[in-house]
């Protein structure tokens, strides 16, 4: 059976290229076995378009997190903040790698700006790309930095990735644990979502803390939205939202995009890949129950998360899709899940 095309809310591909930008038409354009996405696999894999994140790193710990996160409990420090200074080289040059990945594609690929766009891709078998700013160390509080941004296509935006900015306080990497970690929007933060909301571009509520998180739920008049996050009644993490945050996000017709990492799927909160779907299809199941089916869809994290063994990469979506039929999900629903319910949320958000 033919699996509908899969539009995803979030991925690090463009982090991929700027650490190695000397290979990039590799990287990009031939199918290796690198990571999670390359063009090959988008395809081979019904991968038909997401959120290209970018997003800057914090400098490498003298500890390896990751295998820490093997073996909860953990609970990690939140890095520093990083200057605009900084940040703001580095946000240009990846997105000078999205637009790049438009023209080597030839005609494979697009960035786009409104849902008629996206909708036209998906109709045409062409890849389609939204420029998302993952923490917006690139943009000073003037905020003048985002106008330029929208100019060359920014179309969603989260204020945080964990660590701080002048726009407000993530969430750290701890299990088990609560959102609740700090105080919300700064004053610039807050500006920063009105100008959002001006502009049509999506305010992400994935990192950000249930302070932050209650402070854009009383002052946005936008439908609430989560790229890539689960369900905390399932697996604790400071990452996964309560089930009053996701009442909030019903209320306001918005959104969730399930996340494949294993530490915020499994349970236990154990970093492990596993073997099959089972742990996502409980979030799944549980996101459903509180936000209807309409509310739902994927945020696969590729290229910054392990995902289940049995995904693997791009490739293994349609295995996928064939679990959640397996697991009774109709047709109507798994075309819901893959692209309708993001397109929808997009013309709520854009306005346009």
């Amino acid at each position: 059976m033919t699996s509908p095309k899969i539009f995803d809310g979030h991925n690090d591909f463009l982090l991929r290229l700027l650490r190695d930008p000397e290979n990039r038409e590799t990287t990009f354009l031939t199918h290796t076995d690198e990571g999670h996405l390359d063009l090959p696999r988008m395809r081979q894999g019904g991968f038909a378009g997401g959120f290209f994140a970018i997003y800057i790193s914090s400098p490498m710990p003298d500890v390896d997190l990751m295998e820490q996160m093997k073996s909860p409990p953990y609970a990690f420090a939140l890095p520093d903040e990083i200057p605009m200074a900084e940040a703001q080289p580095v946000a240009l040059a990846m997105a000078g790698h999205l637009k790049w990945m438009e023209r080597a594609s030839d005609g494979q690929f697009k960035i786009c700006r409104t849902v008629a766009e996206l909708r036209h891709c998906l109709d045409h078998d062409i890849i389609a790309a939204i420029m998302h700013i993952e923490g917006a160390e690139a943009i000073g509080p003037d905020l003048d930095a985002l106008y330029l941004f929208h100019d060359m296509g920014l179309r969603s935006l989260g204020p945080v990735w964990s660590r701080p900015t002048v726009f407000g306080h993530g969430v750290p990497f701890a299990f088990p644990a609560s959102p609740d970690t700090g105080p919300g929007l700064t004053p610039a933060g807050k500006d920063l979502l009105r100008l959002c909301n001006e502009l049509g571009i999506l305010f992400d509520l994935s990192h950000l803390n249930e302070a932050g998180f209650n402070d854009v739920a009383a002052l946005s008049d936008a439908p609430l939205v989560a790229t890539h996050s689960n369900a905390h009644a399932i697996t604790p993490s400071t990452r996964n939202l309560t089930d009053r945050q996701l009442g909030m996000i019903r209320d306001s017709d918005g959104m969730v995009g399930v996340n494949f990492a294993s530490g915020f799927l499994n349970p236990d909160g154990r970093r492990t890949s596993g073997d099959g779907f089972d742990a996502m299809l409980r979030h799944l199941d549980h996101l459903i129950a509180q936000l209807g089916e309409d509310r739902v869809g994927f945020g696969s994290d590729f290229d910054g998360a392990e995902v289940p063994a049995k995904l693997k990469d791009a490739t293994g979506l349609p295995a996928l899709c064939d679990a959640l039929r397996a697991h009774s999900y109709d047709e109507a629903l798994l075309a819901k899940l893959c692209h309708e319910n993001w397109l929808a949320v997009l013309e709520r958000t854009w306005r346009d």
